[in-house]
């Protein structure tokens, strides 16, 4: 039986749903530890043979506001020339066997977008708001989202989401196929269960059958990205322009970019 608690990530049952809900409010900034967390949950709700879906939620004001760059070290992980133990979660999210029903009550940026797509549904309040801003930090986009991201809402849609950084707001996310629907915040969650409990009512197997063939090779397509990502990364995080990025979006300014 999968515990009610892993470090930040909280368990419920209702039925046939499972509810996991990340408790690292305001922001529910990523880390390895969180991610390696809720990789754990997922997988162990998986055994579960009475599980048949699951509502991934958050509490605060962002759903997940990105990477947690205060301590990258211990945050996202010592890097090594090969790998990045962030993105090694990142591909056992992405390998989770049951569907899962994204409650989006806020920004979902960077990192923390790539968190709703291992999701196979979102639902967003009307103040959600998603972007992929890695460029503004002065960086390569990682989380496998240069393959989640085009493969949802096609490349060109990707194309502009990547290349400035902007933030798209939920109506617009609806109309692109990022999210399914948008809803008042207080209908987020419990239209996010019903949505999950529709998905429950048919059968299991079937159920797990079906989302497996649509999500055929998925995870072996976000490990190869990734490491082209962490690639591109290893050596941007060297540049002035990073250090700049970085401080720039701490003080909510445009960075002042040099190209070095």
């Amino acid at each position: 039986m999968t515990p009610d608690r892993i470090g930040d990530i909280h368990i419920t049952r209702e039925g046939h749903v499972a509810q996991v809900t990340i408790r690292k409010p305001p922001h529910n900034m990523m880390s390895i530890d969180l991610a390696r967390d809720l990789a754990d949950a997922l997988e162990a709700l998986d055994r579960e043979p009475n599980m048949r879906a699951v509502v991934l939620a958050s509490e605060g004001k962002s759903f997940c506001a990105g990477a947690d760059l205060s301590n990258r070290a211990e945050n996202i992980g010592p890097a090594t020339p090969t790998s990045n133990p962030l993105y090694e979660q990142a591909v056992r999210l992405h390998a989770t066997e049951l569907p899962i029903v994204a409650a989006i009550q806020g920004a979902a940026v960077g990192a923390g977008l790539g968190l709703a797509l291992i999701a196979d549904l979102r639902i967003a309040a009307q103040e959600a708001r998603f972007a992929a801003n890695f460029v503004k930090i002065g960086f390569h986009p990682g989380f496998g989202l240069t393959h989640t991201l085009p493969r949802l809402i096609g490349r060109q849609r990707a194309a502009l989401m990547f290349l400035t950084g902007r933030r798209i707001k939920a109506e617009e996310a609806k109309e692109w196929g990022l999210v399914d629907e948008v809803v008042y915040a207080d209908r987020v969650l419990p239209d996010a269960i019903a949505l999950a409990n529709e998905i429950a009512e048919n059968a299991p197997l079937a159920v797990r059958s079906t989302r497996k063939t649509l999500r055929a090779g998925l995870a072996d397509a976000v490990k190869a990205q990734t490491d082209h990502e962490f690639s591109e990364q290893q050596w941007q995080m060297k540049t002035a322009d990073f250090k700049e990025g970085v401080k720039a979006v701490s003080e909510r300014r445009p960075g002042n970019f040099t190209g070095k």
